[in-house]
């Protein structure tokens, strides 16, 4: 009997979507049909494949309507905020311009006597294994730039949001591009790995956990199979003195408590400098208690339940070990925390680096405020992290942005702005955050390899 995946919604607990999974030889025969079809599909040329792809993001935008309450029902994204589809097309639409340069070939010299060129030719077959938190906008990170240089794509989405690929390879297929060169799949974990460890996919491209990254890891040992990771986050923001502290506030709060804190690069712990901590904190408070949580259906709710009662209970259990070791927590339970995936988002004084919630990932509303006396103290705090996705600095100074930025180990600095992932700049991590980068040029470079010619000439 084949195993059933089943998106359990957040809303109330009930199954909301239920698919079979495909079994290892039905897989495999699906990996075939899609390696038969890529050489012809590398050979369309570089505009065609292009405008097949942006024809399917745009008919995935077509079907926005019923994504959003759908995105709401899997994992509890309020209706109010309109999806994904805005970033989603931001982000195919920027690969797309700066495709031909960033699959150029790269001219390294010509005289009589020789011509010596690098192109970027396709991976071949690439598995894109996408999470739940922003499901459509993480799958088009890599498989936009992927068909558009070459490769066949599978998409393997997450089974809490379970019916996006399903709706995006419907979309595709719509538009031109054939199941064989983009297609999705439901496989559980030990047929994924076993795939991958069959050496089944040329490149693979992960996001979700620290400990599923390492299994893609582990699976691909040995084979020489490309994988990039994007893994947890632990984001911090830093306020400088002289911060607009209004924006500081609005900013790092919203990248703090969005998506009920469940976002990749949302802001997890707060610096504050000591002179500004007193009103950052007063300011913070208010901007929280004045949140609505609810069903996300309900046009005025502003905050959602977590996608799974598992989620919400790790969060609620890095809390309560803050409080127990004499953090403060500033904000009263709202009425609607059922105990279960509706929770009250927090904020917490009186943190320090040995409390769980100030080092473990949270992927939740909480977030912990600390005062520092200077640009030294916050940047030891900042880098006192296993993790390094985005850092958050305030400031009105560029130039000391930057100087700080130099020092921090993460992969995107971002001055007077947070939680917002630019297609123009490599998407990247270091340490437990995994390894690779997306989007750019440079994603271009790391879902191709480099293939050189030295082409020595017949003359007489």
């Amino acid at each position: 009997m084949s195993q059933r995946l089943k998106c359990i919604s957040p809303i109330d607990g009930s199954v909301f979507a239920e698919r079979d999974v495909l079994g290892f030889e039905a897989a495999r025969a699906k990996v075939a049909k899609m390696r038969a079809a890529q050489a012809a599909w590398a050979a369309r040329p570089l505009q065609e494949r292009t405008e097949l792809v942006m024809a399917g993001v745009a008919a995935v935008g077509a079907m926005n309507d019923e994504i959003v309450p759908e995105l709401a029902r899997m994992m509890g994204r309020p209706v109010r905020y309109g999806g994904e589809f805005r970033g989603f097309e931001e982000r195919a639409s920027h690969m797309a311009a700066i495709a031909q340069e960033g699959l150029a070939d790269i001219a390294v010299g010509e005289d009589a006597t020789f011509k010596r060129y690098i192109k970027r030719v396709p991976h071949g077959l690439v598995l894109v294994v996408a999470p739940w938190n922003y499901p459509y906008m993480t799958a088009i990170n890599t498989v936009a730039p992927a068909l558009i240089a070459g490769n066949v794509v599978l998409l393997k989405h997450a089974t809490q949001t379970l019916l996006v690929g399903e709706r995006m390879a419907r979309a595709f297929h719509e538009a031109g591009v054939p199941a064989e060169v983009f297609d999705n799949v439901f496989l559980d974990h030990d047929t994924s790995f076993q795939l991958i460890a069959s050496r089944s996919f040329d490149f693979v491209n992960f996001t979700g956990s620290v400990g599923g990254g390492q299994q893609m890891e582990r699976a691909a040992a040995g084979t020489f199979t490309g994988v990039a990771t994007e893994l947890g986050g632990k984001d911090p923001g830093y306020v400088m003195e002289d911060a607009d502290l209004d924006a500081a506030v609005d900013t790092l709060i919203d990248g703090a408590m969005f998506n009920s804190g469940q976002c990749c690069c949302g802001i997890e712990r707060i610096y504050v400098h000591e002179s500004l901590f007193d009103a950052f904190v007063e300011k913070a408070v208010a901007v929280v208690r004045g949140y609505k949580l609810g069903n996300p259906l309900e046009p005025e709710t502003t905050l959602g339940p977590m996608a799974n009662v598992r989620f919400a209970n790790e969060v609620r259990a890095q809390i309560s070990e803050a409080v127990a070791a004499g953090a403060t927590a500033h904000i009263e339970t709202f009425a609607q925390d059922d105990g279960g995936a509706y929770l009250t988002p927090q904020i917490l004084t009186g943190v320090n680096h040995d409390m769980r919630v100030m080092r473990d990932e949270s992927f939740g509303p909480v977030v912990g405020i600390m005062p520092v006396k200077d640009d030294a103290e916050a940047i030891a705090l900042m880098n006192d992290s296993e993790f390094g996705l985005t850092a958050s600095l305030w400031t009105q100074d560029l130039e000391r942005a930057q100087r700080v930025g130099d020092q921090l180990e993460t992969g995107t600095v971002f001055m007077n702005r947070a939680d917002y992932l630019d297609p123009g700049l490599c998407w990247t991590g270091c340490k437990n955050t995994g390894r690779g980068g997306g989007l750019s040029v440079i994603g271009y470079h790391n879902l191709t390899r480099p293939k050189s010619y030295h082409l020595k000439k017949v003359t007489k």
